[in-house]
């Protein structure tokens, strides 16, 4: 008769202690499982093998996960046979320790509790495992601390994510709720349920970004798709006191600072850069940064950001600054670090997902912008597609709402499309795919020399006045060759606020897409 291996003297951790276990227990659920046809059900989603101690009783429980996957029945003999067919039947004790486990229960009323003690004894292990490795790498000396960090930080994520599970709900609490909402949304003036974005036809579209999406802005490079997020940071932050977290991999802080001055102020990113303001510009600098003061708007600019390091900060900023909407700037600079991948589609993929949980348990709208392959450049239409996106398919899968930016003038270089109408700093948002609304297109005006997008009625009133009052083409400062600036320069004409004509909102052809 053989009998069951003592694996006990073999489990202790490198301090010589023994980890959280409960080896008996382990044996009333493995019995259980056995002798109840539904305590296997009740328990399938709490216990997986790895989570027993005994490696006797991982052997057992795999042999009722595999009855269980392939819905054969499960009791002892059906165990037996499984053990036989695995090969280990020897190694867990025969048939006689089977038995044995049987003999041990009298009721499976309380199988699922005793799973979960299981469950919890078996994660104190692997955050003892965790915790143990990390120690040991710390002391060498060779080991990089960033990197280490960032081990650290993907694994003790990788433990957190599995206690990430929700109860079934019943259907009434969410109708209450839903209902809440479609109140809330009536009495609001605006009619919107989610975030105000500033952007009328958007906003109509999507009734404002709702919590606990993942929305992905697209799009070739130079396309604008920064300034299209900083504007609608500076319209929610600033006129709707929103508060917004930006996340830039890709800017310093300051450069993005300087980008949001350009927009606000209605200033040439040349001369932001070069400080070589007139007296009026100052003017208009000083008054207007005013607004951005004290606006409940946070910047981030780590490098590499890994979505563990993200998930730590984005937390924190929810609960410490009452942060209602996250933008990430882009995505396929953030890692996985710490994460066990075979390829970047995997290690994007996973990021992708991971946003989508995190806009879940925070219950907010997360932005992330994405670059487009270069599929757009050898077609005939640029317009961009859903195939387009670069490195995943699961970016498409995970989002909510995929939107694109596409700009017709700076593929036809001309003021002009095929019909003759006026494309000059038309962009279009395409949305292209919205889980739970229309999908369309959005017409809004991009204004180069700010890098900043408006509204296109907006601009157009704006260029409408300026065309009444001033029906001389304005020369702009940007394709001066170095002649004296004409008398008619766009600002000397005026400040609108302070009476005097708007300055020219339309880049020329020659101009370039984002001038800094």
């Amino acid at each position: 008769m053989a009998k069951k291996p003592d694996f006990r003297q073999q489990l202790t951790d490198p301090t010589g202690k023994l980890p959280p276990r409960d080896t008996d227990l382990e044996e009333v659920v493995l019995g259980a499982c056995m002798l109840e046809k539904d305590a296997y059900m009740n328990v399938c989603d709490i216990l997986v093998p790895d989570s027993f101690y005994d490696p006797v009783n991982q052997k057992i429980f795999q042999a009722i996960t595999t009855l269980g996957f392939n819905q054969r029945p499960i009791d002892m003999m059906t165990v037996t046979e499984q053990l036989r067919q695995d090969g280990v039947l020897e190694e867990v004790g025969g048939a006689v320790h089977i038995t044995e486990l049987t003999a041990r229960v009298y009721s499976a009323a309380n199988v699922e509790y005793h799973a979960r003690i299981i469950a919890q004894k078996y994660l104190a292990r692997r955050l003892i495992t965790y915790a143990s490795t990390i120690e040991t790498k710390a002391f060498d000396e060779s080991n990089d601390v960033d990197d280490l960090l960032q081990e650290a930080e993907g694994q003790l994520f990788d433990i957190s994510q599995t206690q990430l599970k929700r109860e079934v709900t019943q259907i009434d609490p969410v109708i209450n709720l839903a209902l809440e909402q479609i109140q809330t949304a009536a009495n609001n003036e605006s009619g919107l349920s989610g975030l105000q974005t500033g952007y009328t036809e958007l906003d109509r579209m999507t009734s404002g970004w709702q919590s606990s999406d993942l929305i992905i802005i697209a799009a070739r490079p130079a396309m604008g798709k920064t300034a299209f997020v900083l504007s609608m940071a500076k319209n929610m932050a600033v006129d709707y006191n929103t508060p917004i977290a930006i996340f830039t991999l890709e800017m310093a802080n300051v450069q993005l600072v300087k980008r949001l001055i350009s927009n606000v102020a209605d200033l040439e990113g040349e001369k932001i850069k070069s400080g070589k303001l007139s007296p009026e510009e100052w003017d208009r600098l000083n008054s207007r940064i005013r607004t951005v003061y004290s606006a409940p708007l946070y910047l981030d600019e780590t490098p590499g950001l890994s979505i563990t390091e993200l998930r730590t900060k984005a937390r924190r900023l929810v609960r410490e600054k009452g942060v209602r909407m996250i933008m990430i700037d882009y995505l396929q600079l953030m890692n996985a670090t710490g994460m066990k991948l075979g390829s970047r589609e995997q290690e994007v993929s996973t990021i992708s997902r991971s946003l989508k949980a995190l806009a879940k348990e925070l219950n907010i709208p997360i932005i992330a912008l994405s670059q487009l392959n270069r599929s757009t450049e050898t077609r005939e239409d640029k317009r961009p597609v859903l195939s387009d996106l670069r490195e995943s398919g699961a970016i498409e899968q995970d989002a909510d709402i995929v939107c694109f930016i596409h700009r017709p003038e700076y593929y036809t270089k001309s003021s002009e499309d095929s019909e003759g109408n006026d494309i000059r700093g038309l962009a279009q948002l395409i949305v292209a795919k919205h889980r739970s609304g229309a999908v369309g297109d959005v017409k809004l005006r991009f204004v180069s020399k700010f890098a900043k997008f408006e509204n296109w009625e907006q601009g157009y009133n704006m260029l409408q006045e300026t065309l009444s009052e001033a029906p001389l083409k304005l020369e702009s400062k940007l394709n001066n060759t170095g002649q004296d600036t004409p008398a008619m320069s766009p600002f000397s004409i005026g400040n609108p606020l302070a009476g005097g004509n708007m300055p020219d909102i339309m880049p020329g052809p020659g101009e370039p897409d984002i001038p800094f």
